[in-house]
């Protein structure tokens, strides 16, 4: 199955980001290519992507190999990695910004990488929230590989992340044990109650009329402030003006490149994205790539 790519788009800058050298057990990376385990109408399915010439090639390697499964692989695809995107107006107005300019050129096709489970982004937030992502990374592989899916190829296992049901009947012993906070084990079974009795969805968000809207429902949920709002809407439903405001890697980014003197420079701050209206979400990913060396 072959995925044609129209616009910039780099499949190594992608891969950079899917790969950083962290632990994540939600897909598996080589020198040039990802795999990734999904559910399609509940069943696991194991796909492989490459890089082809101006196309993505994609490989089922576990799972029904059906039209059905095909096209739910690439509408998956198109909405993990932004493909229907043009972003010839951003780089436009990088290009146009002293202190950004480089990045059309150094990170040049560099996609959005999203979370298209809404659920498994607000989770990720929370397991993430107020330790460094390499823990981050391994308590969240132990949540996983605990109440998730799983698909064996090749003697290696590929994981999905856990339903709202699962979690919400986890232990809170075993969930502390795997070094989870109290506070985060609250949050954790509170949130997954929350979407297994349907009182959040990404349907109920994306019906909602506006961000504020948006904002103000997720943050109505116990355990969701308004940071994990942003990154929420930022990454699952690309809210193209969505910014995770008081970010780390954000504010070591705009300090690194003199936009903002200190972490509470909000005046400055603002006034450097409303340059990019309309890109907020697409320049602070590449703000965050900017924190990294070129090579990767």
């Amino acid at each position: 199955m072959n995925i044609p790519i129209n616009g910039t788009f780099s499949f190594r800058e992608c891969l950079w980001f899917l790969n950083r050298n962290f632990d994540d057990c939600m897909h598996t990376t080589g020198v040039d290519y990802v795999r990734k385990a999904i559910l399609i109408n509940d069943q696991p399915v194991l796909f492989e992507i490459r890089e082809g010439k101006q196309e993505l090639v994609v490989s089922i390697l576990h799972g029904n190999n059906t039209a059905v499964t095909q096209k739910a692989i690439e509408d998956f695809i198109h909405e993990w990695f932004d493909l229907s995107r043009d972003l010839s107006q951003f780089y436009d107005q990088l290009s146009s910004h002293k202190d950004v300019s480089y990045m059309s050129r150094d990170f040049a096709g560099l996609r959005l990488i999203g979370i298209p489970d809404l659920f498994e982004a607000i989770c990720w937030c929370i397991i993430g929230q107020q330790i460094n992502l390499t823990f981050a990374y391994k308590t969240k592989r132990r949540l996983v590989e605990k109440y998730g899916g799983k698909v064996t190829y090749e003697g290696q296992d590929y994981y999905t992340f856990p339903s709202p049901e699962a979690l919400a009947d986890a232990s809170p012993d075993i969930l502390r044990e795997m070094q989870f906070s109290g506070q985060k084990v609250v949050y954790l079974i509170g949130i997954a109650t929350v979407f297994k009795e349907e009182r959040m969805s990404k349907a109920l968000l994306l019906a909602l009329p506006d961000v504020a809207a948006q904002q103000k429902a997720l943050t109505a949920i116990k355990g969701i402030g308004i940071w994990t709002a942003n990154y929420t809407l930022m990454k699952t439903l690309r809210i193209p003006s969505s910014i995770p405001y008081g970010d780390a890697g954000l504010l070591n980014a705009l300090i690194a490149h003199k936009i903002i003197s200190d972490k509470k420079d909000l005046d400055a701050l603002n006034e450097f994205f409303r340059y990019f209206k309309g890109w907020e979400s697409y320049l602070v990913f590449y703000l965050w790539r900017s924190l990294a060396p070129q090579n990767g």
